[in-house]
């Protein structure tokens, strides 16, 4: 009978066990690198051709990494959760009629969602080896190998005149992913013909008509990603044109930040760096760092290694309640994993595992049987309420929905996925690099050519110590490296229990080049240590990490089954059942003063490893509660004020956990003073000026932004809220405002919305105002000289003879085939 003993019991007999001279030790060489080399081009895997910049880590085959432990069981819970299950709850993963199945590629659902899924769907079975899953997606993949027109074009027709006639490439360009995985887990000859015949149909797509504008254009750093992997495997010279040609009609990502959509921002950010293996010029690959930059400067101002965007980046929305998509999460991490085989800086490994343990988990049930949109640093209650416009766009947002989110439904299912494909990557110098950690173990060729494995034992990102046996069929020499995260100060390393001298820096490599034998083991010691971030612009607060985690109030939940799901597939709200309106008694340059490690347990590998009740660490805080902290007028955790806060109450000591734990969280906290801090009042945000109501308001937008304050900059104004009448067109509509009390009035101005160039909404063909008397509505009597003005990017203002009414209505005749909306509505008293 073989009993498996503890990880840590395994080491110590390990070390115990030890040869006085251990295989290897008289040719041992130990370093710290900031980089991995790249001296020559990886001999066992694909990696940049000539004259591609050298790949300083590589993918390894799918396959080739085995998770383990609790990285297996979140694998497990997804498999026989929403993505493992998505057919049964999704229109457009329905096989009967679907587009992506068609020989001819006519049908239903031809766009993004089913390659979004099947993505992440396929690779969750290739890394479980699931013979369900893989049976299932394998059904798809043969839809899309036989989709493939004589001109080279694949999958459905209907995107080939998707974009104002034109072609939309976009689809496609998420397919391509999953046909890459496909090849990587099977090698399919099949599939490299199938894309070299679709990038010469790029090639002779005519310039004019080739990534014209909509997300193609965007995100077509995907495209050109696939034709480096094709070129890599083919050496076809020609594919580097096609690469320089979709670069060129790519938006510029290199001068700048070329959409401030949160998705687009964390798939598209990396795009310069992408093509800077092709161009070899430095402005490339130091615009895509400059971009991240840019972006967290702005909006990052919180922990979780996410930025603000509910939808868009919007000026003066940057507090830390402000969420990312599920979507923004999971590409976030993809780039990131890219960015790091392209560069080998390891900084950017470490911003992934950020977003994995910290953001990632809470963006779904613990069972991942639902996902909500939006994902906050700062969010005590996830309810199906519309919070727009705290929130950019109106309706649920928030309330774990499987059946909603329509984009997030179908992409979140990469994300774990690909990161377990990503824990290990080959080196140019026929080495192996410990890039992300977790229990796990990997076969791959090394050295002179010989197949090793390796077990990595670990309660990362929890414990310090990762633990790593060595299987090798006969010594062979190859050089191990191991990643130093950015957090961790005096990292320390053992192989056969006796310790290596070697000075590892913060971000950086440690590098073990040895010749290695069987039963060799190494032991890598990653202190931790408490930390606080102080957020300048996040008016003083502060949040608390240890090692790779960042912490949260634990906050009692109560989840609550709302309608429109089923049983197998409810709609779960998360209210909570304990306090979150704390402020921490803190220094934030000693933290360890008045917080302590009070729990630590084993990283979970069984049940729900991310439920609230398995977070395997917690942290006791000295705290006051805030009273005027409240939720605001939105039905958001108000926005931070300036810290510290003053507060009366009484000290208590709460309790922390790490945020990928806590669905309510509060992570980022104001601290508190004396009787001389800043007094707090209840949401400090502008009352509105009236009571307002609509004949028809899109979901997106909300009734109040007419009078919420915000001025706008001009007529197309993106940046703050709006209201709308859209999708309604050629039609008479109104607004009123209501007064809590009669009111004497004799004008209002109003700032259309109108646009023009980018949507379909116009200043109306006419408007006039009325007033209530009673139970009738009369047209007020304008003044002498003024008239109903429709100017854009300007308030036109009406003046008319005074009248007494406790409501104002405007009413607004449409222009035919356009929509109409207002940015202001503000209203006089008698002059």
């Amino acid at each position: 009978m073989h009993i498996r003993l503890p990880a840590l019991l395994l080491l110590a007999a390990a070390a115990l066990a030890a040869p006085a001279a251990a295989p290897g030790a008289d040719d041992a060489r130990a370093a710290c690198a900031d980089r991995p080399k790249t001296g020559a081009r990886q001999p066992f895997y694909p990696s940049n051709r000539e004259p591609l910049m050298p790949s300083p880590l590589v993918k390894l085959p799918i396959g080739a990494i085995r998770p383990r432990g609790w990285l297996r069981r979140m694998l497990e819970i997804e498999a026989d959760g929403m993505t493992g299950r998505l057919a049964e709850i999704s229109r457009f993963c329905k096989a009967e009629g679907n587009a992506w199945l068609s020989p001819d590629g006519a049908g239903h659902s031809p766009w993004e969602e089913l390659p979004y899924w099947l993505k992440g769907f396929g690779d969750l079975g290739y890394v479980l080896g699931d013979a369900r899953i893989n049976a299932e997606s394998r059904k798809w993949i043969e839809g899309i190998l036989s989709s493939q027109r004589d001109d080279g074009w694949f999958g459905p027709r209907s995107n080939l005149t998707n974009v104002g006639g034109k072609s939309d490439i976009w689809p496609n360009m998420v397919a391509l992913a999953c046909l890459q995985s496909f090849y990587e887990h099977t090698g399919d000859a099949r599939v490299p013909p199938l894309m070299l015949k679709y990038f010469r149909w790029q090639q002779a797509a005519a310039e004019a008509d080739f990534i014209t504008g909509s997300w193609q254009k965007i995100r077509a750093g995907d495209n050109l990603e696939s034709i480096y992997w094709l070129y890599n495997r083919t050496g076809e010279a020609w594919l580097l044109d096609v690469a320089r040609k979709v670069h060129a009609r790519t938006a510029d990502w290199t001068g700048g930040i070329a959409s401030w959509h949160g998705v687009n921002i964390c798939q598209s950010f990396r795009q310069p760096a992408v093509f800077w293996m092709q161009a070899q010029d430095e402005k490339f690959l130091a615009a895509a760092a400059r971009n991240y930059d840019t972006v967290i400067g702005k909006y990052g101002h919180g922990p979780g290694g996410m930025f603000g965007a509910d939808e868009n980046c919007r000026e003066g929305y940057t507090d830390p309640r402000q969420g990312a998509e599920t979507c923004s999460i999971v590409e976030f991490m993809r780039s990131f994993q890219m960015l790091t085989k392209i560069t080998g800086d390891p900084l950017w490994a470490d911003r992934c595992e950020q977003a994995a343990f910290n953001s990632l988990p809470a963006s779904q049930t613990p069972d991942q049987r639902g996902l909500h949109y939006l994902t906050a640093a700062n969010q005590a209650v996830l309810d199906a309420r519309n919070h727009s416009p705290g929130i950019q766009n109106g309706g649920c947002m928030l309330a774990y929905n499987p059946h909603g989110y329509r984009c997030c439904q179908h992409n979140v299912s990469h994300g774990w996925p690909y990161y377990a494909e990503e824990l290990w990557l080959a080196t140019a110098d026929a080495g192996l690099c410990a890039s992300l950690y977790a229990p796990s173990e990997v076969e791959a060729t090394v050295g002179d050519a010989a197949t090793v494995r390796i077990v990595e034992e670990t309660g990362y990102p929890v414990d310090e110590t990762v633990a790593l046996a060595v299987s090798a069929p006969r010594p062979v020499r190859f050089p191990l490296y191991l990643r130093v995260p950015r957090w961790c100060e005096g990292a320390k390393v053992a192989v056969n229990g006796r310790p290596v001298d070697v000075k590892a820096r913060p971000l950086s490599y440690i590098v073990l080049e040895r010749t290695w034998a069987d039963g060799d083991k190494v032991v890598l010691e990653l202190p931790m240590r408490l930390a606080a971030a102080t957020w300048e612009k996040g008016k003083g607060a502060v949040s608390l990490s240890r090692g790779p985690l960042e912490f949260s109030l634990r906050i009692g939940e109560r989840w609550v089954r709302i309608g429109g799901g089923s049983d197998d597939w409810p709609v779960l709200e998360v209210h909570p059942e304990t306090p979150w309106n704390y402020g921490l008694e803190i220094d934030p340059t000693a933290p360890e003063k008045s917080v302590e490690v009070a729990a630590k347990k084993k990283m979970p590998d069984a049940g729900l490893p991310f439920a609230q009740d398995a977070a395997p660490i917690e942290l006791r805080a000295r705290a006051h509660r805030i009273p005027e902290w409240t939720l605001d007028r939105h039905g958001l955790v108000a926005v931070l004020q300036p810290s510290p806060a003053r507060s009366a109450e009484p000290e208590e000591t709460v309790t922390l956990i790490p945020m990928g734990w806590a669905r309510l969280r509060i992570a980022v906290f104001p601290t508190v003073g004396g009787a001389d801090a800043n007094k707090w009042v209840e949401d400090p945000a502008p009352k509105p000026m009236y009571a307002a109501s609509a004949s028809h308001c899109f979901a997106g937008d909300t009734a109040l932004a007419l009078c919420d304050g915000l001025l706008p900059k001009n007529s197309n104004d993106h940046s703050i809220p709006r209201f709308t009448w859209w999708d309604h067109k050629g039609t008479t509509e109104w607004v009123a405002c209501k007064f809590a009390k009669p009111r004497t009035v004799s004008w209002a101005e109003v700032y259309w919305f109108d646009d023009t160039g980018r949507g379909g909404c116009r200043v109306p063909a006419s408007w006039q105002l009325l007033y209530r008397a009673g139970s009738e509505w009369r047209p007020v009597a304008l003044a002498a000289g003024s008239a109903y003005r429709t100017a854009r990017d300007a308030f036109n203002k009406a003046a008319f003879e005074p009248v007494e009414t406790t409501e104002l209505r405007l009413e607004a005749k449409l222009q035919p085939n356009a929509s109409g909306g207002i940015l202001e509505w503000r209203i006089g008293p008698a002059e």
